[in-house]
Order: C-alpha cells, then structure tokens, then sequence
C-alpha cells in the first residue's frame, strides 16, 4: 500500500473515532448541565418563598 493512503485512512479513523467519543461525552455533559440548572431553579424558588 501506499504509506500517504495508509495515513489518510488512520486519520480518517482517529476522526471518527474522536467524533463518536466527543459526542458522547458532550451528550452527557449537557443532561448534567440541565440537571444542575434545574436543581439550582427548584433551590432558588424553594429559598424565595420560605
């Protein structure tokens, strides 16, 4: 094989393989983050009206 075609397909795999993983880690970081804000607004009504 040519070693620059070689090159290109690992690049191309480590993308997508970074992608995928990025992907899943900001999904799971924006469920917390909602999460937190929602706990924070519950907390802050809570505090507001005792």
């Amino acid at each position: 094989m040519n070693p620059d075609f070689t090159l290109y397909i690992l690049a191309l795999v480590a993308f997508i393989v970074g992608f995928l993983i990025i992907k899943k880690v900001t999904s799971c970081l924006v469920k917390i983050i909602v999460l937190v804000v929602i706990v924070a607004a519950l907390a802050l009504y809570y505090f507001t009206m005792t």
